[in-house]
């Protein structure tokens, strides 16, 4: 399993358009093989800043199967007017050490 993490920052004052939008988005993504969850937080110290939190079976379900895909264009057409700036996109693997219930 594979996490990616993108960190959002969207154009002052549209977070509720925002928030509307992602719960769409959620709806796309869902779709993508490989996709396993998600998890949407909001930042509480900045106002505009978002983490997406993607669970996918590996890199290349997001790399390949999604961002090269339909769903990515409609996924992106959604949240994508929102950005202030490009999202900061990595990926990271499980070292096993969780103590989340």
């Amino acid at each position: 399993m594979i996490l990616e993490l993108a960190t959002i920052d969207i154009k002052p004052g549209t977070n509720a358009e925002f928030e509307q939008s992602l719960e769409k988005a959620q709806a796309v993504i869902s779709q993508s093989k490989g996709y396993l969850g998600h998890d949407f937080k909001k930042c509480i110290e900045q106002q505009n800043r978002y983490v997406l939190l993607i669970r996918w079976e590996s890199l290349e379900a997001h790399t390949i199967g999604f961002r090269e895909s339909e769903l990515f264009k409609e996924w992106r057409g959604l949240i994508g007017p929102f950005f202030e700036n490009p999202p900061v996109v990595l990926h990271y693997e499980d070292l096993g050490m969780t103590s989340f219930e």
